[in-house]
This record gives C-alpha cells, sequence and structure tokens, in this order.
C-alpha cells in the first residue's frame, strides 16, 4: 500500500473530491457548512493592548443568490444517476423558488452526492448546522443517503443561556448522524458517571470505590448448584461463575466476606475504575464552548475539540482517514490527528488554510502534511493573484506571518494589506505595516505611498511585498527612509522590499527584532502531548 500523508487543500471542495478523492477512501466525514444565515462571519485577530482593535477580516460571507453558477449545479444534478436526488431537488424548486435558500441546498445536494460516492460502506457523515435550514438539510441528507441510514438527530446544547427577548434563547445546534450502509462502524460512548450510578459505589479499599454485586442467579444451572466455601448458593439458585473462575475471584480478594470469613454472595466487587459513565444518548449538554475558552483561535464558527473528539470516538478507529470538507479553523483535523486517525482537509479560503497550517504545527510540533492548490512557486503565485487579488493577499500575508487587514467589503485599506506586531523592549507592542502588490509594475510611488502610510499609521517598519521585481528608483526610495533603530537589538531597514520569489526560496525574510517570536499577531494553539499523533501510515 502507498505511503499515507495527510492532506490540506485550498479550493472548492467540489472540484477537489472529484479530482482527489477516489471512491470509498474515507472512513468518517463531519462537515460543519455554512448555514445560510445571511451574515458575514468576521476573523477576529490577536490585537496587543495600546493598539485599536481594528484587526478583523470577513473569513466568510454566508449569503447565498440564485445566479448562473447554482443554475450550473441544478443541471448536474439532473444527470446525475441518483433519481431521489434529482427529483427532490426539482421538488423543492417548485415549493422555494429561484432563491437564496434553494441555491444552498443545490450546493449542499451536489456536494453530498460527492461525499456519499468517497465514503467507504462502514462510514459514517455528521452534518452539523443550525435550525435555519436543517429541515430542509434533512430531506436532502435523507435522498442521498436514503432514509433508511438515517441514525440520529444529535441535539447540541453549545451555550446555556442566549439573550433573545423576542423569542425563546436559541442555544442549540443540529448534527445530522447517516451512515453509507447498515455495516456501518458505531461505538457508544460513555460520558460522567450519573448521581445514581456513584451512589452505588459506597465501598472502598486499596484499590478505590467500588460496589458490591451479587455472585449468584435465579434459575438454577445444575453444574453450578455446589456449596463453596462453606455458602449454599440459595434454592432455586446458582452460582454465576464456576468453580475455576470463584477460586480465582477470591485469591484476588475481589470478593468480601462475612464476619465468619465465608463468601458474601452479594460481595462481587466492581471497581468505579473498571466500569464506563453514562452511554451519551442524542441530547449533548454535557460540552459547552465559552468565549473566554484558550481553544479558541478567533475563528467566527469554531467549534471545541471536545465536540469532534466525540465523533470521531464513536464512528471511527485508530488509522482510519477523517475528511472535513469545510474545514474552517481545523477543529477536526486537529481531533483527527491527535486521536492517531488520518485524515484530509479542504477549504475554500487562504485565510482558513493559513489557520490551519499554524494550528496543527504549533499543536503537533513534529507533524507531517501536505498542503494542495497553494503556491508552490513565482508562477503559481502570479497564477493566484491573477485569479482572486484577495486570496493572493491573504496567502502573502501568511508567508511573512502577517495578519491579514480587514476585508474586501470595507473599501479602501490607506495602504495596508497586513499587520504585524512585534516587541523588542517593555512597554506597548510596535506595529509593521505590510503591503502587498499582485501586478507586474510596481513603482517608486507605491514605495513613497508605504513610506507615508508607515508614518502616518506610527508604525516602525513597512514591508513591501511584491510579485515583480524591484526597480532601482524603488530601491533607492525604500533606503531613503532609513532605519527603525531598536533599543537594544540594532538598526533595521525601515522599509523592506521582499519579492515572493525571494521568501518562498528562503532567501529573503523580513527582518525585525521580537521577543515574542509571533506571539503577538495570533492566538496560538495548545501543543498536544508527543506521542498521542501519528502523521505517516503505511
Amino acid at each position: 500500500m502507498a505511503e499515507w500523508r495527510n492532506k490540506l487543500f485550498f479550493g472548492d471542495n467540489l472540484g477537489v473530491l472529484r479530482n482527489d478523492l477516489a471512491d470509498a477512501s474515507v472512513d468518517l466525514i463531519y462537515l460543519d457548512p455554512p448555514f445560510n444565515s445571511k451574515r458575514d462571519y468576521n476573523l477576529l485577530f490577536k490585537t496587543p493592548k495600546g493598539h485599536d482593535s481594528d484587526a478583523q477580516i470577513t473569513a466568510f460571507e454566508d449569503s447565498w443568490e440564485w445566479g448562473e453558477q447554482a443554475e450550473i449545479e441544478f443541471a448536474e444534478i439532473l444527470r446525475q444517476p441518483n433519481t431521489q436526488v434529482a427529483e427532490m431537488i426539482q421538488a423543492l424548486r417548485r415549493f422555494l423558488g429561484e432563491n437564496a435558500m434553494l441555491a444552498y441546498l443545490t450546493m449542499m445536494a451536489n456536494r453530498l452526492l460527492e461525499l456519499h460516492r468517497v465514503l467507504k460502506p462502514t462510514g459514517s457523515l455528521y452534518l452539523h448546522c443550525d435550525p435555519t435550514a436543517s429541515h430542509y438539510l434533512k430531506i436532502v441528507l435523507d435522498a442521498v443517503f436514503g432514509k433508511e441510514n438515517y441514525r440520529n438527530e444529535i441535539i447540541w446544547k453549545r451555550t446555556t443561556a442566549h439573550n433573545d427577548p423576542k423569542r425563546f434563547g436559541r442555544i442549540h445546534d443540529v448534527i445530522f448522524y447517516f451512515s453509507k450502509t447498515d455495516q456501518r462502524l458505531f461505538k457508544p460512548v460513555f460520558g460522567d458517571f450519573s448521581e445514581a450510578q456513584m451512589s452505588r459505589y459506597k465501598y472502598e479499599d486499596e484499590g478505590g470505590k467500588f460496589r458490591a454485586e451479587n455472585l449468584t442467579a435465579p434459575s438454577p444451572s445444575a453444574n453450578r448448584m455446589f456449596i463453596w466455601r462453606g455458602v449454599n448458593p440459595g434454592a432455586n439458585r446458582h452460582w454465576m461463575y464456576p468453580l475455576e473462575k470463584l477460586e480465582d475471584l477470591y485469591a484476588k480478594g475481589r470478593i468480601l466476606l462475612q464476619r465468619d470469613g465465608k463468601p458474601r454472595k452479594d460481595g462481587l466487587k466492581i471497581y468505579l475504575s473498571e466500569t464506563n459513565g453514562a452511554v451519551i444518548q442524542d441530547i449533548w449538554d454535557n460540552i459547552q464552548f465559552a468565549p473566554t475558552s484558550s481553544e479558541r483561535l478567533g475563528y467566527p464558527t469554531q467549534k471545541p475539540l471536545a465536540l469532534l473528539e466525540r465523533i470521531i470516538q464513536a464512528s471511527s478507529n485508530e488509522g482510519d482517514v477523517v475528511l472535513d470538507p469545510f474545514c474552517g479553523c481545523g477543529t477536526a483535523v486537529h481531533a483527527a490527528q491527535k486521536a492517531g486517525r488520518r485524515w484530509l482537509g479542504i477549504d475554500i479560503t487562504h485565510l482558513a488554510v493559513g489557520l490551519i497550517e499554524r494550528r496543527m504545527k504549533e499543536a503537533f510540533p513534529d507533524i507531517a502534511f501536505e498542503v494542495h492548490g497553494t503556491p508552490k512557486d513565482a508562477a503559481g503565485a502570479r497564477e493566484l493573484a491573477a485569479r482572486d487579488k484577495y486570496q493572493f493577499q491573504w496567502w502573502a500575508c501568511a508567508l511573512v506571518g502577517a495578519q491579514p487587514y480587514q476585508g474586501k467589503k470595507k473599501g479602501a485599506d490607506g495602504g495596508t494589506d497586513g499587520l504585524i506586531f512585534f516587541q523588542d523592549e517593555r512597554g506597548p507592542a510596535k506595529k509593521i505595516i505590510v503591503s502587498v502588490k499582485g501586478g507586474d509594475n510596481v513603482t517608486r510611488a507605491q514605495i513613497a505611498d508605504l513610506k507615508n502610510t508607515v508614518e502616518r499609521e506610527r508604525a516602525q517598519i513597512g514591508l513591501f511585498v511584491t510579485l515583480a521585481t524591484p526597480t532601482k528608483p524603488m530601491t533607492a526610495e525604500a533606503a531613503s527612509a532609513g532605519f527603525y533603530e531598536s533599543p537594544h537589538h540594532g538598526a533595521f531597514p525601515k522599509i523592506q522590499i521582499l519579492t515572493v520569489a525571494g521568501i518562498m526560496s528562503g532567501h529573503e525574510t523580513p527582518r525585525y527584532p521580537d521577543l515574542t517570536r509571533g506571539g503577538l499577531n495570533f492566538k496560538r494553539a495548545e501543543s498536544e502531548p508527543k506521542g498521542e499523533n501519528l502523521t505517516l501510515f503505511d
């Protein structure tokens, strides 16, 4: 079997699923797609004290419209072989009309068909949604997977309260659990012990707390109706174990004794450490995610690790492949790595892909994984810049460790595409302005603009990141800005010109001192203990 590497994909998940994933290649799918909430979700970055809290950018726009792309995907559904899905989507079109909800459901139906294809016969899918479209998504899932393969509607109580004075507070999400076939893998998950369970563990010895269980049972078995160590099991009763097993338990001190030293018929010791808590049901009210949780990275729809760990524990084994096609900030792949599963993640923005890369490397310092769809050289960077200038800007900011600054809907950025905060002495953090240019023509005037922006924003350094080769007038203009004099670390050029090719080859790098080693710019993922993760599978 070929060597496996965990993979992170940048791109539309429909294309990635069709081009990169084979039939029946995935054991477990978790997806937390947009909910059609008609909201824009801002990604909030860490902002040091003393600086304005303006370091945010639109992570994704959860709004849809019926248009050419929706019509194309609708036609694709009609042509594919699952006639139930084709009939379902036509019925929804007649009922809903050509609107945002139909566009959203068409997008989801097309992707769910591909997810069904890549799922193994023993595999399961968990779709996370809220009540905005959950009733429609259940119909789509029934058509794609077959209503006979519906397993659960799980209610996740995500918070204890929600301030909504005009209706009952909305404090839960829905997770639909479907399997591909009856051959599904499922393992019960156990939670904490209930008060009733704990009340039974009223004894304690050097082995810990234990309860006492009966060693006898009714409906007598002839070969177990004997007197053992002077004790008769009783009329119409027999010992639950053969003589050899009883003697073994006795020798190990697992049976309580009467005052006369004889075994108690109700004296089998069952230790708390050997038993499980209550079986988790379909209402999950013991996994909450406080806004102040140290686990939060600032991603607007981030889910807690414990939630994904429960799903992975229930429906996969060590070494299985877990797929998240709407990866967000990477909680599912983080949980998969931690649990020793292989994983595949897909997201359509460089914001998310960059965040996941950073998160996984911080949590698992020795991790090995591949990133597909992002530029690997200057030619790839130029192609990205031509295709989508905002994605290029966000990717370039990640190259130099900068937070992308504001979003494409906020109008003029004032010459700032990214921010870097650093600290080279005690006191307030200091700031670097990043300007990204993806065109073929760069000029001295753009360097002058960056100089002015650095002065206006009271920053210490400006980085000019460009695809094009800088001209001599540009380098002269940058040199004329002079140096930032660090109190303890020497002088650094105030305006630095960096080419994308130079950064990617390692020949060029931003120059500035930082005692925090980037710790002021992003919320760091906590490092996971070594030995709990797997990186390569043969």
